[in-house]
């Protein structure tokens, strides 16, 4: 039986979905993000998705090339999410805060790895409509619920679990 995900997205824009403005300013309100890490920026093929002012992305691997910032805003290709939670424990490790927007898919390795790494666990009731970067409107129908954590060294406590009304956000 094929379980596969079918998408209707093209290619070329899958991984590059914006976070909704109001979720990126929820938290930069607390943490004033230095860095947009996982974020594209134009070409033509490729529209741009960052929020921050630095950020690194398609064309400057965030993974191996560049250095992250002291607070970092993380929301990374979801087809490929274990490297982005790997490097945000390296970078937790080295001093670094990152705060991380990923499906709330609890079934999959590199859930269980954030949830046993992180500070806090932010579950957002409702839904996200994730902005697509070429034409910056709104799309609605994600089928998943999303979950923010937070990698942050000088939190005093580990694996605090909230639950954040998404309209409140706003």
């Amino acid at each position: 039986m094929n379980t596969e995900h079918k998408s209707n997205t093209p290619a070329e824009i899958k991984d590059c979905w914006q976070t909704p403005k109001f979720v990126f300013d929820y938290y930069d309100r607390r943490f004033n993000f230095d860095m947009d890490v996982a974020a594209s920026w134009s070409n033509a093929f490729i529209p741009h998705n960052h929020l921050g002012e630095q950020f690194s992305g398609l064309f400057l691997d965030a993974l191996t090339e560049s250095e992250w910032g002291k607070f970092n805003w993380c929301n990374p290709p979801y087809s490929n999410i274990m490297p982005w939670v790997t490097k945000a424990v390296d970078e937790m490790n080295r001093g670094s805060v990152t705060v991380m927007l990923i499906p709330s898919d609890t079934s999959v390795k590199w859930f269980k790895k954030a949830f046993e790494n992180c500070t806090e666990c932010h579950f957002i009731s409702g839904r996200l409509s994730f902005i697509n970067a070429d034409t910056q409107k709104s799309v609605a129908g994600n089928n998943k619920g999303s979950v923010v954590f937070i990698f942050d060294p000088k939190s005093p406590v580990k694996k605090s679990v909230h639950l954040i009304d998404r309209d409140s956000m706003k």
